[in-house]
């Protein structure tokens, strides 16, 4: 068993590269409502608005997000879906805010006729679509071995849990974080958990990231779609505190993808992968979390 789990008390964000920004224009707006008393009250709930992705002169999608990151959407989303390979070229990408439209231009324009005319809808919140194939692009992913150790999962899990965010302001959002080690580096949110995961992975082609040494944590559940990205992501391990759906642990052990799921405080369960986890702490020592285990940086 490993040695005891020094907790990270810090809360703040200055050593993200990319961070949730709660503040933002845009993304929340006041509502008035009642509450069960029958007394006014107001809050802020998420904003939700359509934007359509086209590569090249293509339309390709109409996606319902939060606005924030249009541009690592796109890309993220074109690749994810096999449409950009690392291998091709862009050339620009133009946001176009009043017309809520986003064009990735390639160096030599592609054809996805026949990806388009096989639409799955996935289980994801918001309006999540895969063309084609869901296995389409896995047959030759080969993810790397590299080791994990515990108590960068329990750390990492501390840190995201208490980090200001747009769901500790509003809610009815998820959140991705791409990490390195016991580092949380990219948190992007969005209404549908694969956008989030889309603008972690447009982020990471357009700067050049590998996900080589890189674990994907989020905070909704481990279905297929999830296990799929991460995985065409390059990433070995991906962590959640939800649960797993059948086909996503089925697809994780076929690639040889860490999916770990149930993140609470001490405790989490390992359906995939568990080769690569270092146990280098005793879980006993791991602050357990109640049921309030997010909470406000003001707090």
């Amino acid at each position: 068993m490993g040695a005891e789990f020094q907790l990270a008390t810090r809360d703040d964000v200055s050593d993200y590269v990319i961070a949730p920004d709660p503040e933002r224009a845009g993304l929340t707006r006041a509502v008035e409502g009642v509450d069960q008393n029958g007394e006014a009250m107001g809050i802020a709930v998420v904003e939700e608005r359509p934007l359509t992705i086209y590569l090249n002169s293509q339309e390709i999608v109409t996606a319902m997000t939060i606005g924030d990151f249009p541009e690592y959407l796109a890309l993220g989303f074109l690749r994810n879906q096999g449409m950009l390979s690392e291998t091709d070229v862009v050339t620009r990408v133009d946001f176009d805010e009043e017309l809520e439209t986003v064009v990735v231009r390639t160096e030599v324009e592609t054809s996805h006729e026949e990806k388009l005319k096989k639409k799955t809808r996935t289980s994801g919140c918001a309006v999540g679509t895969v063309f084609g194939d869901m296995m389409e692009g896995l047959e030759g992913v080969i993810l790397p071995q590299t080791q994990v150790k515990t108590s960068d999962l329990y750390a990492l899990a501390h840190r995201i849990n208490r980090t200001p965010s747009l769901y500790l302001e509003a809610g009815a959002i998820h959140g991705s974080v791409l990490c390195e080690g016991a580092r949380p580096l990219v948190y992007m949110e969005d209404v549908g958990r694969h956008n989030a995961v889309d603008k972690i992975a447009g982020w990471m082609f357009d700067e050049g990231v590998s996900g080589v040494d890189k674990v994907l944590y989020t905070t909704g559940r481990l279905t297929s779609e999830m296990v799929i990205k991460t995985a065409l992501m390059g990433i070995p391990v991906l962590a959640s505190r939800s649960g797993f759906t059948a086909w996503g642990v089925d697809i994780a052990r076929q690639v040889g993808l860490t999916c770990i799921g149930r993140m609470r405080g001490q405790r989490f369960v390992c359906l995939s992968g568990n080769e690569r986890l270092v146990r280098d702490v005793d879980p006993s020592t791991v602050p357990d979390e109640g049921k309030k285990h997010r909470r406000k940086s003001a707090e």
